[in-house]
């Protein structure tokens, strides 16, 4: 009994080391592509490996996967895919913008990838703000507020790496503003949603996508 009491958070720990490890190696190897490589076409193809990956792995470490852990993926997703869909074809959300081929296939104009990008970039979020001893809507401004502050990370290089165009090359501030919008909305929903908001990969995930954007758009100045 002690010894099964011993191994099983040792190997928990190992685990999470293996996993925090395949996270840094993905983005260290794209980071390098992107950055050096006269080839980045080559890297870029990889992006929704990439992406598939760090949901994958989050999934995996999330305690406790219940039913409504599940209805909060799949309420996020469709509300995800509804917001770039209507974005996209009308530019009533977020402005005048295109996806181009590096999220892969795509339904009405917006890749399915991307609905899975507002899951984790919510779950994200809301994780990190569920750790801080706030009221349940301090928590929302905060997650909703790391959101917007990835996308400020992302946008400066998306057009460069064949994520989304902007109809004349330029970000509108409306974009920010309707993601903010809806970043409330997303958080809202991770708040009110009653699963537990624990997942050790958090953190990391966060950190290394963060730095990840900000280090290309430095290098791309």
């Amino acid at each position: 009994m002690e010894l099964s009491n011993v191994s099983a958070p040792a190997a928990s720990s190992t685990r999470l080391r293996l996993a925090q490890g395949l996270i840094v190696l993905f983005h260290i190897t794209g980071f390098l592509g992107l950055a050096f490589s006269q080839d980045k076409a080559f890297y870029l193809k990889y992006t929704p490996l990439t992406l598939l990956l760090s949901a994958g792995l989050l999934a995996a470490f999330q305690l406790e996967r219940g039913l409504l852990f599940w209805l909060f993926v799949m309420q996020a997703f469709l509300l995800g895919m509804v917001a770039e869909v209507v974005g996209t074809n009308t530019g009533l959300l977020f402005g005048h913008y295109t996806y181009g081929a590096t999220l892969g296939p795509q339904y009405m104009g917006a890749p399915w990838l991307i609905g899975l990008n507002w899951v984790i970039t919510t779950y994200l979020a809301g994780i990190l703000a569920a750790y801080l001893p706030l009221p349940w809507w301090g928590r929302v401004l905060v997650g909703a507020a790391l959101m917007v502050g990835f996308d400020l990370c992302v946008e400066p290089v998306a057009g460069r790496y064949d994520f989304w165009h902007w109809t004349g090359h330029i970000i509108p501030l409306r974009n920010f503003r309707d993601w903010a919008l809806l970043a409330l909305v997303m958080q809202l929903l991770f708040v009110r949603t009653p699963f537990l908001k624990r997942n050790p990969l958090v953190p990391l995930v966060y950190l290394v996508q963060l730095l990840f954007f900000f280090g290309l758009t430095l290098l791309n100045g």
